[in-house]
């Protein structure tokens, strides 16, 4: 008896096996929709289109983005986590709908963990920029005159709990210094301020910051992200000015429902590293601020499970309650 309810289990493994590999084999066979958490016109919008179309040409398929914003990029990722595990619902996460929004939510409409890695897509650098009225151009000079003046500089960030202000708390946590956070809705409120003098610093996107940074209305004061990058490759990193393993950047990786069987996510992540390796997709990033990655699926859920301590570390140092 046990021995045939063991056969019977071991052919029903091999069955479900079977399915998910011809339904990865047939896989797409109607347009796929990737969600996107933010307002069209966003980075992560932008970005996504650019993939979206790639995809669209690599797997024969329409691949349509959907933008759905609000909560924090909770209303997209919920619509995604309950949404049938069959590959054809997707969504462009990031730190805000898989790793910030448990420590900063206390009711989420969703589970951030309920959530299959298919590929890491991009990061987008952030810059640190500061007013250059101010008594420093470089970061060993803000670091010294922060700790000869405490409280008295400021940084803008693009909200609170964002990339950009984990940014100024991890500086914050390594320097040793003490500079106030004042949260703005993104560039289009945080640069004038900058500009005008009512904040100090600013960690702002590569997209919109390095523009002002060309001009020689602000100053980089260094890169957030572990290494140079491709677009701006003059301005050194925080890391490489005496702030070994400094490394915090936006990014974007596609996921889907949990459950989705594992021979279409490989399929998914195979066409996305394929798509990423193209000149013309890295330069249409390029454009958008955003430097591909790519990688196994292994090593994307790797990257969250890395990114989750880290990013607790850091909301608890600002004093941020869940709300």
């Amino acid at each position: 008896m046990k021995s045939r309810l063991l056969r019977g289990l071991a052919a029903a493994a091999l069955a479900s096996a079977a399915a998910g590999a011809h339904a990865a084999t047939d896989w797409p066979q109607h347009p796929v929709k990737i969600v996107v958490p933010f307002q069209a016109g966003s980075a992560t919008d932008l970005i996504t289109r650019q993939l979206g179309a790639a995809l669209s040409r690599e797997l024969g398929q329409p691949f349509v983005v959907e933008a759905r914003p609000g909560a924090a990029a909770a209303i997209g990722s919920a619509a995604v986590a309950r949404a049938e595990p069959d590959g054809y619902t997707l969504l462009m996460g990031g730190p805000a709908a898989i790793v910030t929004s448990r420590y900063l939510q206390k009711r989420l409409a969703y589970d951030p963990d309920s959530f299959e890695p298919v590929s890491l897509v991009a990061y987008t650098p952030n810059i640190l920029l500061a007013n250059p009225n101010q008594p420093f151009k470089t970061l060993p000079e803000m670091v010294a005159y922060a700790k000869a003046h405490p409280g008295k500089l400021t940084y803008a960030s693009f909200g609170t709990g964002t990339t950009s202000h984990m940014a100024g708390e991890m500086l914050k946590s390594v320097a040793g210094i003490d500079i106030l956070h004042v949260p703005y809705k993104g560039a289009g409120e945080a640069i004038p301020a900058l500009l005008s003098g009512q904040v100090s610093m600013y960690f702002d996107t590569i997209m919109t910051g390095l523009p002002q940074v060309n001009s020689g209305a602000l100053v980089a004061l260094g890169m957030s992200n572990g290494k140079r990058s491709a677009l701006a490759p003059a301005i050194p990193t925080i890391a490489e000015q005496g702030f070994a393993g400094y490394d915090i950047a936006p990014w974007y990786g596609v996921v889907a429902p949990r459950g989705t069987p594992a021979p279409i996510l490989d399929k998914l992540n195979q066409a996305i590293n394929k798509v990423l390796a193209e000149p013309g997709l890295r330069g249409k990033l390029a454009e958008a601020g955003a430097e591909p990655q790519g990688g196994t699926r292994e090593e994307f859920a790797a990257f969250i499970k890395n990114e989750l301590p880290r990013t607790q570390k850091l909301i608890q140092q600002a004093g941020i309650s869940p709300q």
